[in-house]
């Protein structure tokens, strides 16, 4: 099997800007996606942890919902479900179509939400994590809810979280792939173009495997530097969960 490697160089025959232009909408969709997931994922666990029993209900539903319908049914929803939502009030507010929706917010919203159930799981598990001792030594000493919240629970649970948060990020870049049905032309979008241009399917979707497992390789080793860095020091003690027993 001949390779013409030219069809990703940076010639004027080349692939190359275009791939290098569609790894990082890839990597920036995924970014957006998963800052959108901690935010949600911690507001659920709070409403989980130390909400009401109405919040905790509705923490929960949210969390069934999102993980029981398939990611890319929930970006059609919010791609073409969006655009209606945009319609309706820009024409009730006067202004003349056509309306539309941009994939990237779309897709970076949809998987944005899909996210925040998993990680508000991985937030939960880390904060039942914290020894209990800690928290009662802090109340002792008259910290408040805030300061402990600040000072306390927030870095010790995010030691304990970074394994699974490295987990979902993989998940959220695997899943920024479907994002490619809304048009926007990310890495899965940009190989099955440049795919049908050249009649070289199995090549460029080899190439998009590879561009894939660059990004996914390298942001291992970044979480796996983290842990280290995180972890170092610590001593291993009771947990919260090992206290109930």
């Amino acid at each position: 099997m001949n390779i013409d490697w030219q069809l990703i160089g940076f010639g004027d025959e080349g692939w190359g800007p275009a791939l290098l232009q569609a790894a990082w909408i890839t990597l920036s969709v995924s970014l957006t996606a998963f800052a959108i997931g901690a935010l949600l994922g911690s507001l659920l666990c709070w409403m989980q942890v130390a909400g009401s029993r109405w919040q905790k209900r509705l923490a929960g539903s949210y969390v069934v919902v999102f993980r029981g319908v398939p990611e890319l049914l929930v970006i059609y929803l919010f791609y073409f479900g969006g655009r209606e939502v945009v319609a309706f009030f820009g024409k009730a507010l006067g202004f003349h179509g056509p309306f539309d929706v941009s994939g990237f917010v779309a897709g970076a919203l949809a998987i944005g939400l899909i996210s925040a159930a998993s990680q508000s799981g991985v937030f939960r598990g880390a904060f039942y994590a914290i020894p209990l001792g800690t928290l009662e030594a802090a109340r002792v000493t008259g910290m408040g809810r805030l300061m402990l919240f600040r000072r306390m629970i927030v870095p010790q649970a995010l030691r304990t979280a970074l394994p699974g948060m490295g987990n979902q990020w993989q998940s959220v870049i695997k899943e920024s792939a479907l994002v490619s049905v809304t048009g926007l032309v990310e890495t899965l979008n940009q190989v099955a173009t440049a795919s049908g241009s050249t009649q070289e399917p199995f090549f460029f979707y080899a190439v998009g495997a590879v561009i894939y497992l660059i990004i996914t390789s390298l942001s291992d080793m970044v979480f796996r530097g983290a842990e280290k860095v995180a972890l170092r020091g610590q001593a291993t003690s009771p947990t919260r969960n090992g206290s109930r027993g």
